[in-house]
């Protein structure tokens, strides 16, 4: 099938995901130079995503290596990563060569998204034959494109999981009235202080491995295992539950309670928390991660870290140490401390002593690439605003004996180029619903303060 489209990919969809080149089937795609000196210009930088400007560059090298003169700007055959599927071509366009003329978007050094927007306008008029659609991430460039009359412009999507951030799985659900009266046949047995419960597939359709099941009356149970006809139930007790206490701090609400079962669980290796501001999700982290490295002693530190805003992507302006740096942009988890201990009788020195008995360190993600963490819980803050690469190659430091716990709100997403359906965290939550060592919470209120409650209701 012949090529009907020619795909004018933005920097930003590179970043993204580097291997996109390979996702456009048999359709054709161009590149245009500008691109390739953005790439450049943040392979070499301190920040997060100068590696996927490298692995971006790497892909394209790999296309046009063996290309001969006068065939990039004309297409190179893009080799199929299965050696199946037949799929189109890659051009890198000169688009530096572009003059200003009328109906143009003025050029500059610095107006690298106009030069982009120009190559799409210049190739739309002189390939009459192909749709020319321009692939960008950034919103404000689509609306410049479609304004400087661009035809087709589009948001990358192949990495979208859902059509709806609604239907992301919230990890707990409930059932109306009372569970057990609609179970005929049930098979109990008792492993230890578990116990666990093997009722009718039927009963639960479309349940995920460890989602948390609760009714309008006592039941509260986790998914542990899921046959053709059979699903396994751990059987929790409610009251156990809501009456748990780590680090002098207690769930508010049955969620709550099953983001601290969740974290507090030897057999989970990943949690994810996400919710609302104010729902508690640092909090309930915090004090599991504690009670678990400094009273149970399961593991030999706690390491934080969070993805910094754009202007702070490169720490080094920060005098100091790592931490030190950090610190800034970490002011939630010492917030967090410091409610913790607002009763004690100095509150300063028992924050110091669970920071320092409790090993915190706080980390940034520019230097947590080709490290192997273990024996530690890894706190990932703010995991929203990480892109599915990003967050891929946190999750892979995990090493022997480590719990990764991903904290975000997919309705404070600070990213230029990512949306609550396009996120890093939405991603995990997905890919990870039916991995039998995770768990998702999607918490439910806010229990900050009356205030943060109405503004996060009515804002």
């Amino acid at each position: 099938m012949a090529a009907s489209r020619l795909y004018v990919l933005d920097t930003n969809v590179l970043l993204h995901d580097p291997q996109c080149l390979y996702n456009f089937e048999e359709q054709d795609i161009c590149i245009p130079m500008t691109v390739l000196e953005e790439l450049d210009d943040i392979k070499d930088r301190q920040k997060l995503v100068s590696r996927e400007a490298r692995i971006a560059i790497h892909a394209i090298d790999d296309i046009v290596r063996d290309a001969k003169v006068g065939q990039i700007t004309k297409g190179i055959p893009i080799p199929s990563m299965s050696g199946k599927k037949k799929l189109g071509r890659l051009m890198i366009f000169p688009d530096h060569e572009l003059a200003d003329r009328k109906g143009y978007l003025p050029n500059g050094s610095q107006i690298h998204d106009n030069s982009i927007i120009n190559c799409a306008l210049h190739l739309q008029s002189t390939l009459s034959m192909l749709e020319v659609v321009l692939v960008t991430k950034d919103i404000n460039m689509r609306l410049k494109a479609l304004g400087a009359g661009l035809n087709r412009v589009e948001d990358y999507r192949k990495d979208q999981l859902l059509t709806d951030v609604s239907l992301l799985p919230e990890g707990h659900r409930r059932l109306e009235g009372d569970f057990w009266k609609n179970v005929e046949k049930v098979q109990t047995q008792r492993d230890g202080q578990n116990v666990y419960h093997k009722v009718s597939a039927d009963l639960l359709p479309e349940v995920h491995v460890n989602e948390y099941l609760y009714d309008d009356e006592d039941f509260a149970a986790r998914v542990v295992k899921i046959d053709a006809d059979y699903i396994t139930l751990l059987d929790l007790n409610r009251e156990k539950l809501m009456s748990h206490s780590c680090w002098g701090i207690s769930p508010l609400n049955l969620p709550q309670a099953f983001a601290m079962h969740s974290i507090l669980d030897p057999t989970l290796d990943f949690c994810i928390i996400n919710g609302a501001a104010g729902s508690g999700k640092t909090l309930m982290a915090l004090a599991c991660s504690l009670e678990m490295v400094i009273e149970q002693k399961r593991f030999n530190k706690i390491v934080v870290t969070r993805s910094t805003p754009p202007v702070a992507e490169d720490i080094g302006f920060l005098p100091g140490t790592e931490e030190e740096k950090m610190t800034p942009w970490l002011s939630a988890i010492h917030d967090n401390l410091e409610a913790m201990h607002e009763g004690d009788d100095q509150p300063q020195s028992s924050v110091r002593y669970a920071i320092e008995k409790g090993n915190i360190q706080f980390k940034s993600l520019n230097f947590i690439r080709g490290r192997s963490i273990q024996d530690a819980i890894v706190l990932i803050d703010e995991a929203q605003n990480l892109t599915p690469s990003q967050l891929k190659t946190i999750l892979t430091r995990c090493g022997k004996g480590s719990k990764m716990i991903a904290l975000g709100n997919l309705a404070q997403i600070d990213s230029n180029y990512l949306t609550a359906l396009t996120s890093g965290l939405t991603y995990v939550v997905e890919r990870f619903k039916n991995f039998e060592g995770s768990a998702n919470i999607h918490l439910t209120g806010v229990v900050r303060s009356r205030l943060a409650e109405y503004a996060e209701q009515n804002l």
